[in-house]
């Protein structure tokens, strides 16, 4: 019921910012609710207020004790959502796969059953001596992908 209640008052915030996206909801024990959030154009402290004022001010505490903690996906944190592949495109991801295979490379394209990655490689030369460099592509499937991460660069 609790959960519900916090759910649609969730639901309702969102839709009022198009441009933030849910990626982790969660009660705990002791009704700790906890929230993910991230954006099109990335999560600012004011978009964590602005969701959870959207529950907070609807939430009688007389009637319901409760904690709430609205944070924004971490830099560092697995991609999980279509939309948050989206916004990462021109950017280095590294990916596993449920296979065990990894790979590194710009992702050139998402829609909404894959990715693709693009990297460069160096390879021998099919005639003579060396090595020419080479573009890769890689075609992942949501499905088959165990993990995907944001490759930061300094």
């Amino acid at each position: 019921m609790f959960r519900d209640k916090v759910y649609t008052l969730l639901a309702e915030g969102l839709e009022k910012r198009p441009d933030l996206f849910l990626i982790d909801f969660d009660i705990l024990d002791g009704n700790a609710i906890r929230i993910v959030i991230d954006g099109d154009n990335g999560v600012l402290v004011e978009d964590c207020m602005f969701v959870s004022r959207a529950i907070e001010h609807n939430l009688d505490r007389e009637e319901e004790d409760f904690s709430l903690e609205v944070t924004s996906a971490g830099a560092t944190s697995p991609l999980t959502n279509v939309r948050q592949y989206k916004k990462n495109v021109e950017r280095t991801l590294t990916v596993k796969t449920n296979d065990g295979e990894k790979f590194e490379g710009t992702l050139v394209e998402v829609n909404d059953s894959e990715i693709v990655l693009n990297w460069k490689a160096r390879e021998p030369k099919p005639i003579g001596k060396g090595k020419v460099t080479v573009s890769k592509d890689a075609r992942l499937s949501y499905e088959n992908i165990k993990e995907a991460k944001v490759k930061i660069k300094f």
